[in-house]
């Protein structure tokens, strides 16, 4: 199932996508929450309502007649890992971490399939990384690795957009990665029983159509199931969480002579099974605040 947020009509919506349509979730007849967090948090009724709801008669609309927004718009928290894939942490010459190491992006970062991307007004030095993220479904702590992927609500499609001169500068790497606009997604939700074994998926990014990031999932050193067992240790996971599980090899930071991200790009990264998402660069307009 394709669980997906959108607007119509001035009014956000959650929506499971069929084909080329999308069935409103938030009509009468099926009665879902407009928040996709609020939604996998109610539980496995709601989410069978959900997966219900393209046999019933509730309102549904052409992809091309709505807007795709972020499928978890503001999420409770945002959390990815650095140098999860060997081959990324060999292009920027250094050893993978010896323990799984986690940053914060603001919240505030997220925006949707075809929102654009800023370049912000102190930094030119803007990369893209495109990365497989999962969404947590179940409220919970110290889960095991065997039943990780349980509490997986689905998965989706990051591109965690870094500002690396701002990176570099903070250890913690938060300002670097929670730019506005610096972390698209969608371009929707797909739930674990559609996807499959996430360390079996094809990413690629393209930017203008070149392709700079291809790999297999499996090329990470921490799979997605260890990353909700490690992380589950420390704290508990809340339903809407994101966990973003790192970018392969390809990145502009890793060249000679980095191409940054320049107004008038168009980044794409399309992961097998999930989707593609894809957004535009631009300057960032005057006088901005988050979207």
């Amino acid at each position: 199932m394709r669980l997906a947020t959108f607007a119509r009509e001035r009014r956000r919506r959650t929506g499971v996508v069929v084909g080329d349509e999308v069935v409103d979730l938030t009509d009468p007849l099926v009665g879902l929450p407009d928040d996709l967090a609020t939604l996998v948090a109610a539980g496995p009724g709601a989410l069978e309502a959900a997966r219900g709801a393209p046999s019933g008669r509730a309102r549904r609309f052409a992809l091309d007649e709505v807007e795709l927004l972020a499928p978890v718009p503001r999420p409770p928290s945002f959390l990815a890992i650095a140098r999860n894939y060997g081959a990324h942490a060999a292009e920027l010459g250094t050893e993978p971490p010896a323990e799984q190491r986690w940053f914060s992006k603001q919240p505030t970062c997220v925006v949707g399939p075809g929102a654009p991307i800023w370049v912000p007004r102190v930094s030119v030095e803007v990369d893209y990384e495109g990365e497989l993220a999962m969404v947590i479904g179940t409220r919970c702590r110290h889960v095991p690795a065997a039943r990780a992927l349980e509490v997986v609500a689905g998965f989706t499609v990051v591109n965690d957009v870094s500002v690396r001169d701002w990176q570099r500068r903070s250890p913690t790497m938060i300002l670097g990665k929670s730019f506005d606009t610096h972390g698209p997604m969608g371009p929707w939700v797909v739930t674990p029983d559609e996807v499959g074994d996430p360390q079996a998926l094809s990413l690629t990014t393209w930017v203008n159509g070149e392709v700079r990031q291809h790999a297999s999932t499996g090329g990470m050193i921490h799979g997605c199931a260890a990353l909700i067992a490690h992380l589950s240790a420390a704290f508990t996971l809340v339903p809407g969480m994101v966990l973003s599980t790192g970018t392969p090899a390809g990145v502009a930071a890793a060249e000679d002579e980095p191409r940054w991200l320049r107004p008038g790009d168009t980044v794409a990264v399309g992961i097998d099974g999930i989707g593609v998402l894809e957004n535009p660069v631009v300057d960032e307009p005057p006088g901005a605040l988050a979207p």
